[in-house]
Formats: structure tokens, C-alpha cells, sequence
């Protein structure tokens, strides 16, 4: 079965990390992007079958959107 979670990229000046929304804990670090992407991928494959391994449930995809707001 397969899902489509939503993946956070951070970029910070050194450095990036990366976390599934629905799956708490499940994060990434790097010094790029593209391997923060392949990490999390990695991470959040590894996060998923640790879950079914232990019966639990997959989290349903949430619906998110983007917004930017200007701030005083």
C-alpha cells in the first residue's frame, strides 16, 4: 500500500532538516537539500515498518495548505 505524507524542508545556513507531518518524530538532517529528500525517505520507509512490525496503524495523509502572511 502505498500513501503520500507531507514532507517539511527546512533550510537553515548550514544545513537542512526534513519531518513527515504525520509521522511525529520522524526526522532528517543534512547539508543539502537532496539529501535531506533522500534521507527522509529513508527515515520515514524505516518509521512506517517499525509501525506495522508493531501492529499499529498508519496515519491517514492530512490536507495541508500553503499560505504566507507578512508580519509586523
Amino acid at each position: 500500500m502505498s500513501r503520500t505524507y507531507t514532507v517539511v524542508i527546512e533550510e537553515g545556513p548550514t544545513n537542512c532538516s526534513a519531518y513527515i507531518l504525520e509521522l511525529p518524530g520522524c526526522i532528517a538532517a543534512a547539508e543539502s537539500t537532496d539529501e535531506v529528500r533522500r534521507l527522509i525517505v529513508e527515515a520515514g520507509s524505516m518509521h512506517i515498518q517499525a509501525m506495522l512490525e508493531q501492529g499499529e496503524e498508519l496515519p491517514d495523509p492530512v490536507q495541508v495548505s500553503r499560505e504566507e502572511f507578512q508580519l509586523a
